[in-house]
């Protein structure tokens, strides 16, 4: 897990690269290194997890020095692969980068369809004068880049590449679908004008000024390979495999690992398994809490734990470090992100920085591969879109901003509606959306985050199974409810879901008052204060205070606007 940071063309030089790579060194505190040849320059950020030497510091190189490698992430089964390439490969450090390097001159980018991990890198090739990048099939690593006529730039965060001086413009149809639609944008964009991102799954190709970008993996066609139906029991066999595997490949550290935990089903199947793979000691657990137990999850975590014995770490998210947490995370994440449950997680990873914990293990991806949403359950889904009861006030907009504004339309490759939805979360709104604000929160701290339950074959397998195996008598997750309920008691593995939530509605309302009011008298004075119908704006306001409280969304957008830093 660290930063990488290039720029390839006539403005490449390293004290612009210094620049991106400083701006980002959270990510990777251990080591910056760099490499420049005529109008090229790259640059890495380390956070040291697999062979801790020297020797697997980056940019890496062949011993002809043709290719030149910048990684962000884990291969999970390096050490597989590297046993596959031993024989044409000699390899001089006990790294997954290696392992990774090897696999690319082998295969070339077909090495893509091997790898079984997080990652985010890129490949200089020197005699072909050719950039190659690539992004794992879920986008858990991220890739930024800005291309103009002359230079071509690319980093793992948005401010690396404002750092270099590229102009900070709000994009903002994506500005105007966030406060309508509730929008983060598709997998190519960004809140900022001129800097995309390379969507999950696909790679890029950069030569003689031309860029080129594909799609490596396509996740409609391999499911196809689970068309032959298996019995419930058969399933749940194949599965709790696969799942145990996942989570055993997620233990391959050189530092310590921990996990996160809520007191929902996801964290008990992490729960069930963890501790099988380390036998010297139980592993650290993490969660947080807010001292109201209308939200706080801290019981069921602790009757959960009481079966395991795992030391537990309780993070206590207070009000008054709401202000200094939100406009320090804001400028972590560079774009909106998702309220105060975000803040609080924040504060976990940096208590395991602090205990000496640097990798974590976290239960992202069940809910959209076994359809554990409560909208799976409906025919129409509209109030997720943003159209009935809505959280978002659109009317606080002016009518010109308004008119950017357009509804998301997102790909529908299946017959099943639910099949459509589901693929809708794990590639255009739920998982991008949470994999952005984590990554950005868990680097804050120079921490690595680790999602077992996004192993591609995890997710392709229970993704493909029968509807039936998914919801079974208004029980959703039935099949994961089934597999837990052999390691973990009733009142746990059926437990029903419990939105993740702290007392945010409450908390913009009375305690943060005055926040929310500098807020509001910010947003006057931005520069982009034509954005907003400010009467509407303070109306609704007034209604908030007086108790409408049903959703604290709209408020919190104008806090993303407010503690967002508009320049450079």
């Amino acid at each position: 897990m660290c930063g990488l940071a290039g720029i390839i063309g006539s403005n490449a030089n390293n004290s612009t690269l210094l620049d991106m790579l400083k701006i980002q060194n959270h990510r990777g505190p251990d080591y910056t290194g760099k490499w420049n040849e005529n109008s090229v320059v790259l640059g890495h950020n380390r956070l040291s997890i697999i062979d801790l030497s020297s020797d697997a510091n980056q940019p890496f190189t062949d011993v002809e020095e043709r290719y030149i490698l910048i990684f962000n992430g884990e291969i999970y089964n390096y050490l597989e692969l590297r046993e596959e390439l031993k024989e044409e490969y000699n390899f001089n450090t006990n790294s997954d980068t290696e392992v990774l390097f090897a696999a690319y001159i082998k295969w070339g980018k077909q090495c893509l369809k091997k790898l079984n991990g997080m990652f985010a890198f890129a490949i200089w090739d020197r005699e072909e004068e050719k950039l190659f990048a690539a992004r794992d099939r879920f986008g858990v690593k991220p890739f930024y880049y800005h291309k103009n006529t002359g230079s071509f730039y690319f980093s793992s965060e948005i401010k690396a590449i404002h750092a270099a001086e590229i102009d900070k413009r709000p994009n903002e149809f994506v500005w105007a679908n966030y406060f309508v639609y509730g929008s983060y944008g598709m997998p190519n964009e960004t809140f900022w004008e001129g800097i995309s991102q390379l969507p999950g799954g696909h790679y890029l190709e950069l030569a003689n000024g031309e860029l080129e970008i594909s799609k490596w993996y396509y996740f409609e066609e391999e499911i196809k390979k689970y068309r032959q139906e298996e019995s419930f029991e058969k399933v749940k066999e194949n599965y709790t495999i696969l799942l145990k595997k996942s989570i055993e490949l997620r233990f391959r550290s050189d530092v310590s690992v921990g996990f996160n935990i809520s007191g929902g089903l996801d964290s008990s199947a992490l729960l069930a398994f963890v501790n099988e793979f380390d036998k010297k000691e139980k592993i650290n657990a993490f969660t947080f809490y807010t001292n109201d137990s209308r939200y706080d999850e801290l019981p069921w975590v602790e009757e959960m734990i009481e079966f395991t014995k795992n030391p537990l770490e309780k993070v206590l998210l207070r009000v008054e470090e709401v202000k200094r947490l939100a406009e320090s995370i804001s400028n972590i994440q560079d774009e909106p992100y998702g309220g105060i449950p975000t803040l609080a997680y924040a504060k976990i990873f940096q208590r395991a920085r602090e205990n000496g914990v640097l990798v974590l293990l976290d239960g992202q991806g069940m809910d959209e591969q076994w359809a554990g949403y409560d909208y799976y359950m409906k025919v129409n889904d509209a109030t997720i879109q943003g159209v009935q009861n809505s959280p978002f006030r659109k009317n606080v907009l002016s009518k010109t901003f308004l008119s950017k504004a357009k509804k998301p339309c997102y790909p529908e490759p299946f017959e099943d509606p639910l099949l459509n939805k589901q693929y809708r979360d794990l590639f255009y709104t739920k998982i991008p959306r949470t994999l952005r604000f984590n990554d950005r929160v868990s680097m804050a701290y120079s921490t690595e985050l680790r999602e077992p339950f996004l192993d591609y074959r995890l997710v392709e397998y229970a993704f493909s199974q029968p509807l039936s195996y998914k919801i079974k008598d208004g029980v959703q997750k039935y099949m994961l409810r089934e597999i837990v309920s052999e390691y973990l008691n009733d009142s746990i593995s059926y437990a029903p879901k419990r939105p993740l939530q702290t007392p945010q509605r409450e908390w913009l309302g009375e305690n943060l008052e005055n926040w929310i009011e500098s807020a509001i008298k910010g947003i006057e004075e931005s520069p982009y204060v034509n954005w907003f119908d400010i009467p509407e704006l303070k109306k609704e306001w007034g209604k908030y205070k007086k108790g409408k409280k049903e959703s604290s969304f709209h408020i919190w957008q104008w806090l993303n606007f407010h503690t967002i830093d508009f320049k450079i």
